[in-house]
Formats: C-alpha cells, sequence, structure tokens
C-alpha cells in the first residue's frame, strides 16, 4: 500500500504545483462545494421524510401539499449542485489529461526517448495507449473516486449524529436482572455490517488488480497487432499472409479473451458479495429498528428517517465495497503510467555509454576516434574504428549483411546508445539522414516534404526539386492531405526525399541506401544532382550496389569482424568498380 501511495503522490503531485495549480484548485473547490451541497440537501430530505410519513399516518392533506412542494425544491436544488459537480469535475479532468498529456509527450519525444526505448532493459509496452487511454483513465477516475470519498466522508459525519440520536437504545438482557443498554446501537450496527462487508471484498477483489493491469496490456497489444496489418497492406498481400495475420491476431486476441474470462469470474464471485450486501442493506436496518417501532418509541416517520440515515451511514462506510472495481482498475492505470514515467526518467539520467565523448568542433569534419559499436546484448559490430570525414568528400560504406554499416549511421545521427569513443561534429553545420524507408507524415504534401520544418520555402522551390527529381506530377498536390507513404510507391519516396535534400541544402547528408527502391538509370540522376547543385556538401552513402562507384572518392569497408577497412583515392577522382568490396 505504502508503493502504491507513493506512486500516486509521484504521478499527482505535480500537476497541482504547477503553472495551472491555482485554476486547478479553484475548480476543484468548486466540484467539492457542490458535493458537499448535494449532502446538505440530502440531510434536508431525510429530515422532510419524517415529516412527510408522519403527515401520511396523521392524514393531514394541507401539510402533505406543503411537504410536497418543499420536497420539489429540495430536489431542484439537488439536481442542479449535481449536474454543475459533473461539468466542473469534466472541466478539471479535461484541463488535468490535457496537462498531463503535454507533459508525457515532450518527455516522450525528447531526446530519441520515443527510439530509444525499445532498447530499455525494462521495456515499456505500448507508450501510445498509455499517453492516450491510461492517462484519461487516471485523471476521470481519480476525480471520480476522490469526490465520491469526499462525498461519503461528508454523508457520514452529517448523518453519524442523526442516526445516533434516532436509535436511542437497545438493552440486552444479560442473566435475570441486568439488562445491558447500548447507546446508539444502529450506529455499531451500521459500522459492524460495513466493515464485514469491507473485509470480504478486500478478500475476493483483490486479484482483479493484476488482471485489470494485464487487460490493458493485452487491448493494447491486439490494437497494435491490427495496426501493423493496416500499415503493411501491401506487402502483406502480396504475400498472402493473411492466414499467418489471422493466426497471429487470434493469437494476441486468444490471450485478451483468456484474461478477461479470468476477470469474469473474478467479478462474478465479487458480485455475489457486493450484491448480496446491498440487498441486504435493504432489510438490514428495519429489522434492527423495528422492534422500537413496534414498542412504541418510534412513529412511521421516525422508523423511515432511522431506515435513510442508516442507508447513508452505511453507505459511506461502505466506499470500499462499491467502488473496489474501479478502484482495481484505477490502481492498474497508476502503476503503468508511473512505470512509464519510471522509464522516461531513466533514459533522462542515464548514460547509456559513459566513456563516449561529443565534441562540437569549428573545423569542417567529421572525426571519429576509437569508436566502437555493440548490439543491445553487447555483442561487438566496429571496433577501434578512426576515421575523419572532411568537407566536401563523397564516402561510401560497404560490407555484408549485419556488419554494422546503418548502425554506424545511427550512431553520427545521435540515435544509437551503444557506443565507445569519441565523435567530433562540426559545428554551425546542417545534417540531413535518409533511412532506406522514408517517413512521410500524414498530410498535406507540402508539410510532408518540408518536414520537420513548416515553412521557410516558397511554392516555385517545391515545383523545381519535385521537376528536378522526376516527380513533376506531384506539384499540382502540394496542398492535397493524403496518407502519402501509402499513396507514393517506395521509388517515388526515395526520389522525393532527394527532393527534401535538394530543398534544405544540408552541409552533410547521409544516405542509408536511400536508392534501393529506384532503378539505376534513376539512382545516377539522384546523385547527379547532389554533385551538380551541392558539391560543396559531404556525402556518406551506405549501399550494396556497384553503380555507386562513380559518385564516391573514400570508401570505408566493414568486413564482418568489427574490422574496418578505409581507401582514398586522389580528390575527384572516383573509386573503380573492382574497389568496392561487399
Amino acid at each position: 500500500m505504502s508503493n502504491f501511495l507513493e506512486s500516486f503522490q509521484k504521478l499527482a503531485l505535480p500537476y497541482w504545483k504547477s503553472e495551472e495549480k491555482w485554476k486547478a484548485l479553484g475548480l476543484l473547490v468548486a466540484v467539492a462545494a457542490m458535493n458537499l451541497g448535494t449532502v446538505y440537501v440530502l440531510v434536508e430530505i431525510n429530515l422532510w421524510i419524517k415529516n412527510f410519513y408522519d403527515i401520511l399516518q396523521t392524514g393531514d392533506k394541507a401539510k402533505f401539499i406543503s411537504s410536497v412542494v418543499r420536497f420539489c425544491l429540495l430536489a431542484g436544488a439537488y439536481t442542479v449542485q449535481a449536474v454543475y459537480a459533473l461539468y466542473l469535475a469534466q472541466m478539471l479532468q479535461i484541463r488535468w489529461r490535457n496537462w498531463l498529456t503535454k507533459n508525457y509527450l515532450s518527455q516522450w519525444l525528447a531526446s530519441t526517448n520515443y527510439y530509444r526505448i525499445n532498447f530499455d532493459g525494462e521495456a515499456t509496452d505500448n507508450p501510445d495507449q498509455r499517453i492516450s487511454e491510461d492517462i484519461n483513465t487516471y485523471t476521470e477516475q481519480t476525480i471520480s473516486l476522490g469526490m465520491n470519498l469526499l462525498t461519503s466522508l461528508a454523508s457520514l459525519f452529517s448523518f453519524l449524529g442523526i442516526l445516533w440520536i434516532l436509535s436511542g437504545s437497545f438493552g440486552i438482557p444479560i442473566g435475570h436482572h441486568t439488562i445491558l443498554n447500548i447507546p446508539g446501537y444502529m450506529v455499531w450496527t451500521a459500522l459492524l455490517y460495513s466493515i464485514f462487508g469491507t473485509w470480504l471484498t478486500l478478500k475476493v477483489g483483490k486479484p482483479l488488480v493484476n488482471l485489470n493491469y494485464d487487460q490493458q496490456r493485452f487491448e493494447a497489444d491486439f490494437r497494435f497487432s491490427m495496426v501493423r496489418v493496416r500499415e503493411n497492406s501491401e506487402p502483406i498481400a502480396l504475400y498472402r499472409g493473411e492466414e499467418q495475420e489471422s493466426i497471429h491476431l487470434q493469437n494476441r486476441f486468444k490471450s485478451l479473451l483468456d484474461n478477461f474470462w479470468k476477470i469474469m469470474r473474478r467479478q462474478k464471485r465479487l458480485s455475489w458479495v457486493t450484491n448480496s450486501y446491498r440487498q441486504a442493506a435493504i432489510i438490514f436496518p428495519l429489522l434492527m429498528a423495528a422492534p422500537r417501532f413496534f414498542s412504541g418509541h418510534m412513529h412511521l416517520g421516525g422508523l423511515m428517517q432511522t431506515v435513510d440515515a442508516f442507508a447513508a451511514v452505511q453507505g459511506s462506510l461502505s466506499f470500499l465495497v462499491d467502488s473496489y472495481t474501479t478502484i482495481a482498475r484505477w490502481q492498474a492505470v497508476i502503476e503503468r503510467l508511473t512505470g512509464f514515467s519510471r522509464t522516461l526518467e531513466r533514459l533522462k539520467t542515464s548514460r547509456f555509454v559513459p566513456e563516449s565523448r561529443w565534441v562540437r568542433a569549428s573545423q569542417k569534419a567529421i572525426k571519429i576516434d576509437s569508436l566502437n559499436v555493440y548490439l543491445p546484448n553487447g555483442t561487438p559490430l566496429i571496433k577501434e574504428l578512426n576515421l575523419t570525414v572532411q568537407q566536401g568528400t563523397r564516402l561510401i560504406i560497404t560490407g555484408p549483411p549485419g556488419c554494422g554499416k546503418s548502425t554506424l549511421i545511427r550512431v553520427l545521427a545521435g540515435i544509437w546508445p551503444f557506443y565507445r569513443g569519441t565523435i567530433t561534429l562540426p559545428e554551425a553545420s546542417t545534417m540531413m539522414f535518409l533511412p532506406q524507408k522514408p517517413y512521410l507524415p500524414s498530410g498535406t504534401l507540402h508539410n510532408a516534404l518540408s518536414y520537420p520544418c513548416s515553412n521557410g520555402y516558397r511554392q516555385e522551390d517545391f515545383e523545381r526539386v519535385l521537376t528536378l527529381c522526376n516527380l513533376p506530377n506531384l506539384a499540382s498536390s502540394l496542398q492535397d492531405e493524403n496518407d502519402w507513404l501509402h499513396v507514393l510507391s517506395p521509388g517515388e519516396q526515395q526520389r522525393l526525399a532527394f527532393s527534401k535534400i535538394l530543398l534544405a541544402k544540408p552541409d552533410f547528408i547521409f544516405l542509408d541506401e536511400a536508392t534501393a527502391s529506384v532503378d539505376e538509370q534513376s539512382e545516377a540522376a539522384m546523385y547527379e544532382l547532389i554533385t551538380r547543385f551541392l558539391p560543396n556538401s559531404t556525402v556518406v552513402s551506405v549501399g550494396h550496389r556497384t553503380t555507386l562507384l562513380a559518385w564516391h572518392t573514400q570508401r570505408l569497408v566493414l568486413d564482418g569482424s568489427g574490422l574496418a577497412l578505409g581507401k582514398q583515392n586522389r580528390e575527384g577522382i572516383p573509386l573503380k568498380h573492382s574497389e568496392i568490396a561487399d
């Protein structure tokens, strides 16, 4: 319990100390005031019940009409406060969710955490689901449970005195001549009844916390698998992989269903307890108050008022019984969010490679000293690499598959954390990295082409680079919104990526098999454009085709054993085909 309270505190306190704290506190006070107002009205209704049933017993018609009018006023006041309590609570919820979502998004996207999280030793599953659904559930249930708890406490203290007075004392014979009088006996019976119900609920419902935690994960995994099918619909269709995908999805769904059946069975047991408890609570106070009623110490109005007050006290004491299923889901959500927070904090504060060093220097060159690159499991890919790439150099990196070519590019991009050594980068220089599979965000082609920048280019700039890259037909679609990753062919996407290079004019260009999806003629055209329009830019390419030879003057060969061999020609003299080693 202490760990859970600590997790809740770490998750909740930052918002209430943020720049929005005064508005949030104002809304919280308003919501609390509305809920306390409803409790006050319920107390007044409890008093009304006694008078109303006494009037019925005496048959006073005039007082009956005035009593009905008073009830309408009380009911109207209750309704107004209940409506605004809900409205203001939802306003607080959406503001809190907005703040938390922005906070988590900024941490998730900062320092490529969204990428590095995949290599974390305690991998966090489905961060998208935690940000989108778990935050919403957390804010909604925190406010709801908090206000319900406040209402229960207010009702408890409001009705406790009423029930104590109405109960009188109950005599229990002890021996032949001694009677033990218990004052406020209805209060004690309500307390014992609630304690027993709470204990039984905790005993039966405890496993629901872990089951709900797992259910959130299985739901997210199933949804993520379906998203993958949608995003990779074309290769799946070409492979005729429907059957395998169906098996995979059904297995995911089976895990979801199996866990849900466990939840159902556990909730069935819990429902036996809670529903029996609630139904017994209807007749239990009548049975307890009946002796005083039949003995003439209590009128009908007093009996009904006692029953209503008992229900209020018992309901307040039964907060845990009534809310346990919600509390179980709430606790599971808190554990998921705090686990996500711990992962983000670990990524923020940890140093993946304590012996590594990044340096910014005024020289227009990339310098690598004693670089060792590893897989996440510690397997070495590249050993003791020393390399200098001067401005304007055309370098090609070759070697067998799996030797670390693309990983070296990731190291230079600053997103691969598993390395040691010193990397010196030129300051005040722009870099652009093109992966084999380009990324084009949904939206307009204009935004996709200028991504991650959103402005700074003229219409004629876009039209010029599209024409140069043999994509003139797209010039008329710049303002069209579409899912361009699925609209354009892989070859068109790679040529569009070269259009981005011509727009941005970076000082250093890194191409990780960026022409693998175009033919050799188009490949030559793309490299010719860079040579002609960006003659002073440094180009570092990863590729297998020997046709790339003509566009590079330096070569780095990774032999697959971790060793690197370099070969360099005179400035401006391209490498020969025989000098490319794969």
